[in-house]
């Protein structure tokens, strides 16, 4: 299945479905300022996914779209570790079959304060559901921050785990994405068309 083939049937932005129940925040760990880096590439519908973690419990710090666009981050101080990464790799797998709602993964994000606070917001979004700018501002209680909130999200380093993808426009359109917005649709397409109800 390819990125194109996910979007045929995109299902219209619910706004205005059912609150679905509260989803809990996702506690960063901190980055390690040194140590061996470790990454693997693993295929996808999407394309290739390009994923890096922290040698030290194998813990994620990127899942990046484009693994090209981001070589400079596998250098000679980088490792590749499949096995290490085995573990995100099953449950990426899972997640695009429609078997996986949720990730359970240990996340390092390098950003500042403010980014990993945004960042830290996006995984209260509920799967197959979508928040706007705005709505992820207020909840970090900063209601005059949508652009600063659309920045971070942009910087956002763990892509479909750190679900960026969720966050649309005001008027529900489909803006800004770094792996482009036909990928974007597609993730939201996949949720949607997987989405169990509220209490199943």
């Amino acid at each position: 299945m390819t990125a194109d083939s996910m979007t045929q049937d995109a299902l219209p932005l619910d706004l205005a479905a059912p609150e679905p129940e509260a989803v809990a925040a996702v506690e960063f760990a901190r980055p390690a300022e040194d140590g061996e880096r470790l990454y693997d590439i693993v295929p996808s519908p999407l394309g290739d996914l390009l994923l890096t973690a922290e040698e030290a419990g194998a813990v994620l710090t990127g899942l990046h779209l484009d693994p090209a666009r981001f070589a400079h981050e596998t250098d000679t101080r980088w490792r590749r570790a499949p096995a290490a990464l085995a573990e995100a790799a099953d449950q990426l797998a899972a997640y695009f079959a429609g078997e996986r709602t949720a990730f359970t993964l240990a996340l390092a994000p390098a950003g500042t304060a403010f980014q990993r606070q945004v960042w830290r917001a996006l995984t209260t979004i509920p799967y197959g559901r979508t928040a706007t700018y705005g709505e992820i501002a207020r909840a970090i209680g900063q209601p005059n921050a949508a652009r600063a909130v659309g920045m971070a999200n942009n910087r956002n380093p763990i892509s479909i785990v750190i679900p960026c993808h969720r966050v649309i426009g005001a008027n529900g359109a489909m803006v800004g994405y770094g792996g482009g917005l036909p990928r974007k649709q597609a993730l939201l397409h996949l949720e949607r068309s997987t989405r169990r109800p509220a209490g199943a």
